[in-house]
């Protein structure tokens, strides 16, 4: 009877086919953890702008129509947040745009909402 089993070639074979297998599940990890950090990004510029937006109607104010720049702390993370006051045609209201950016790409907006305020 002969002996029966892999041969080498056979052997290096698998594990290169293991090893590419590995490596793939790696990548897609690594894709997965990068898109649960995006979401995370937009949830807290999504809290962060309606925070805004809602304390500025809660303390009834009337700021002037123009663009204000601040950056703002929400869980740890820091981000850019744009305010643009306008008027209206209706002189009792003025609108505010809230816009969430990362200060990394001010240019890329991560939450945007709008609202209006009345004169007090």
């Amino acid at each position: 009877m002969g002996a029966r089993g892999f041969t080498l070639v056979e052997v290096l074979i698998a594990l290169a086919i293991v090893g590419v297998a590995l490596v793939a599940t790696l990548r897609a990890g690594q894709v997965g953890t990068d898109g649960v950090q995006g979401y995370r990004d937009h949830l807290l510029a999504s809290w962060l702008a309606e925070n805004t937006l809602s304390e500025r109607v809660a303390r009834r104010e009337w700021p002037n129509p123009g663009e204000t720049r601040a950056e703002a702390e929400m869980a740890g993370r820091t981000f850019l947040v744009r305010q643009d006051v306008q008027a209206t045609p209706n002189p009792r209201f003025r609108r505010l745009d809230v816009r969430v950016a990362s200060p990394d790409q001010p240019e890329r907006v991560l939450h945007h909402v709008a609202g209006f305020l009345t004169a007090p």
